[in-house]
Order: C-alpha cells, then structure tokens, then sequence
C-alpha cells in the first residue's frame, strides 16, 4: 500500500493547517502537490514566470517542508512556480534555499527540468517525431523558433527518475497534473489503473468532495484500487463527487490519456465506505506502443494597451454594440490612414452584457450601466499606444448619430490608456514521440541548507 499526502490543488491556494496535520499523523509514504498549469492563460510560460506571489509561496512551501520532514517522506512538486518552465523551476529552488538556511536544514533536492530548446524541437519536428493534437495549430520551423517558452509534459517515469535519488524533496518542472501522484504507487507495484485513476482524482485536491477549498486529502493505493480520504473536518467525499472529477478539464469522462498510454475508467466502481471514504475499484490502464510526452508552447502575440470607459446612459446602453462597433470601425479607418499600417487589433468588449461569452450569450436582459473595455493590440507598444489615443476621444464622446448632441462618458482612470506591455498567445499542441522517457528531461541533485 501506499499513502499520497495531497494538501491542496496547487501551491499557493493555501491548506487546511489542522487537516495537514491529520495527514502527517497518518503516516504517508509521500507528499505530492501541483505548482500550476495552463489554467491562467499563457503569460506565466511566454514569460517563465509564476502567476502566485512569492511571499505567498514561500509561507506555504515552508509549512510543506516542515511536514515533510515530520513525516520522514518526500514532498514533490510538479509545473513549479505555475507554468514548469526552467526559469520558474530555478525561482521554485532559490525559496527552497532560503526556507532550508532558516530551518538550519541540509536538503538534497532534485531538480527535474523539462525546458525545451527551439532547435531540438525543431530537429524533432523535422524528424517526424512531433504529431498534432486536436485543434492544434499550424506549426513551422520559424513558429518553433518564436517560443518564448518550450516544455514537455512529465509522466511518472520522469518523477520516478527523480524519486529514485534519494531526494528529500523533488522540485519537477512542467508535469500532468496527475504523474506526481501517480509515480510512487506504480513504482511500489499497486495497481495501475488505480494509480492513475486515483492521480486523477486527487490532482485538485479537495475539488473531489462536497468541501472543495479545504484542501486536504489522503489517497491510499494498494494491489486492487484505492481509497480517498478527505481530512478537514467539514469535508466528505462520496461517489459522485468522486466519479464527477473524472469530466474535470478531460474531454472524455472515461478515458485519460498520458505519457505512455491511456487510463481507462468505464467499469470502475464507486463505492462509500462511510460518510467520509470511498474506495474506487476496476479502473483499466493500457500500455501504448509508443511513448509520447505533450509539448506546450508560447510565444509574443504583439503589445497591448487597455482602456476603460463606464457607459450608464440607458440610451446607449439599450444600443451598445452599434455604439462600440461604429467606435471600432471609425478609429480603424482613421489609424490605417495615419499610420499606413492594418497590422493591429482594436476589440470592444461589454462588461457586463457579453463580455465572456460573446455571441453565446443567452441573457438578454439590458443592464443598467455597461463597461466598455478597449484592447489594442500591435506589433510595437509604440503603435498600440498611439491607437489607443486615437480611440480615447471615441470612447469619451461619440455620438450614435450626427444629430445627436456630444455624449460624454466616464473614464475612470486618467489617463485611460493603460499599458499591458508584451502580450503572449499559446502556440504548440503536440505530441513527441520519445525513445527513453527521460530523453526530453534534465534530472539534476543538488544539496541546500546549513
């Protein structure tokens, strides 16, 4: 058997002290939290940065590190500092540092990075090592080579590697969120697809029960399936809330795809084994031909420049988007003439009405005010700036029509114009075929502390 510690869905969302607590008590074999994931947009790997605070981090990192040396266990970490990229990895290593001279502790750490350079991918790409997913874009030599950013996803394998040094602690770059659950009870001979399924359970934490922000839980695995418990007081899971984890962030409720081959979940088994547990038995794991690992890309899509304006005016409101179109096909013509280019964006989009959803929209309902939330996008600051002026004096007066008196809005920032600098876009949906698993991964031992 084996005990996975899990105290949240990711490092910096914060845990249950008390529940954590309760899992150190119950003696698990490893600690095993995930650091971040695509969720944020691309941002966090166009620039290799991590989207949590860093005082934030380190708080809770710290009181990971003291449980896990309570419990005499490894504490690992998968997409350190949110987006697994080398910079992110080194960011998530430097904290650990200063938390191991503070406690006047001496670590080994492994450091496992899944950076990838442009010109491998390339090689790989050309090779024909590199298939697409669904939906994924065109990709080209010059494509590769504008990432900002380039990671592989992690399968246990890779985190076994890692574990197998003997570390005290591994810090992974960009894992799936479920490998880092999932290595230990493979490697220690539970069943498979309970490994995976349960992974997959557990990779959020608490979103698995009817308390989803407490945080904490323990999975047990052993030679048959396993067994999840969650440890904060007010938190119970059941079959449903169990089985329900399977539809998160996977496009099939019943299939999981990984590196190396595919969990399979139609004849699982739900069972409660009081108002707290339930046991999970029958899951399927199924071996592949090939090993293949996902590759995540990005790359600078241009610059940005924000503006608000707050539209209350009922007259305008009933008509916002005659109003916001007729602003954007204006100011389009007047920057084309200006600036003798059409390579920009201007977008209008209505706080408030639409503005997540778009076209898709169903209510209809007018509301009492609208913001109107400008972006320009260029491929220099400069441009997007100045485009975004031209549109300021739009957005404060125009008029629906010509006999209309001057409209004025409200601004609520001056100057309205708001910089967001370098703007990244997510451009690599694809797989790599590797011949050894570790063939995309740095695995390296360091020792930190006093």
């Amino acid at each position: 058997m084996t005990k996975v510690l899990i105290p949240s869905g990711a490092l910096g969302l914060g845990y249950d002290k008390d529940a954590l607590a309760r899992g150190i008590a119950a003696k698990p074999d490893i600690i095993a939290i995930d650091g971040g994931s695509t969720d944020s947009g691309p941002h966090y790997l166009g620039t290799g940065t991590s989207k949590y605070s860093r005082a934030s981090t380190k708080i809770e990192w710290a009181g990971l590190m003291a449980a896990r040396a309570e419990a005499g266990c490894p504490l690992v970490i998968g997409t350190a500092g949110t987006c697994g990229a080398d910079s992110a990895v080194d960011w998530l290593v430097d904290i650990t540092r200063e938390i191991a001279a503070e406690r006047s502790e001496t670590l080994k750490i492994a450091v496992l990075k899944s950076g990838q350079s442009a010109e491998h991918i390339t090689e790989q790409f050309e090779a024909g090592a590199i298939t697409p997913l669904e939906v994924a874009p065109e990709i080209d030599r010059a494509l590769i080579e504008s990432c900002t950013n380039i990671v592989a996803l992690a399968g246990a394998e890779q985190v076994q590697a890692a574990l197998n040094t003997g570390a005290d602690i591994v810090i992974a770059g960009r894992t799936t969120d479920t490998a880092i659950i999932s290595a230990l009870p493979l490697q220690n001979g539970d069943h498979a697809g309970g490994a995976w399924h349960g992974a997959k359970i557990g990779e959020c934490g608490a979103l698995c029960t009817t308390n989803p922000q407490s945080g904490v839980i323990l999975i047990a695995f052993d030679a048959n399936g396993f067994t999840i418990e969650p440890l904060a007081e007010s938190a119970h899971a059941t079959p449903h809330t169990v089985s329900a984890h399977m539809l998160y962030e996977n496009a099939d409720p019943f299939i999981l795809y990984e590196p190396g081959g595919h969990l399979d979940v139609t004849c699982a088994r739900y069972k409660a084994l009081d108002d707290t547990r339930v046991r999970v038995e029958g899951s399927v794991w199924h071996p592949s031909d090939r090993y293949t690992v996902k590759l995540e890309g990005a790359r600078a899509a241009g610059f940005q420049v924000v503006s608000l304006v707050l539209v209350r005016d009922t007259h305008y409101v009933a008509q916002i988007e005659d109003w916001t179109a007729d602003i954007a096909a204006k100011c389009r013509a007047k920057a084309e003439a200006r600036l003798g280019t059409s390579d920009f964006e201007i977008e209008l989009r209505l706080i408030g009405k639409n503005a997540a959803l778009g076209d898709l929209e169903t209510a209809n309902a007018t509301p009492a005010e609208v913001g109107v939330l400008a972006i320009v996008t260029a491929p220099e600051q400069a441009m997007a700036g100045e485009i975004a002026k031209m549109l300021n004096p739009y957005l404060l007066h125009h008029a629906l029509t010509v006999e209309e008196e001057m409209p004025t809005f409200a601004f609520p920032f001056s100057p309205p114009e708001m910089s967001r600098g370098a703007v990244y876009e997510f451009c690599l949906n694809h797989v790599m075929t590797l011949e050894d698993p570790m063939a995309a991964f740095r695995l390296e031992v360091i020792e930190v502390g006093a």
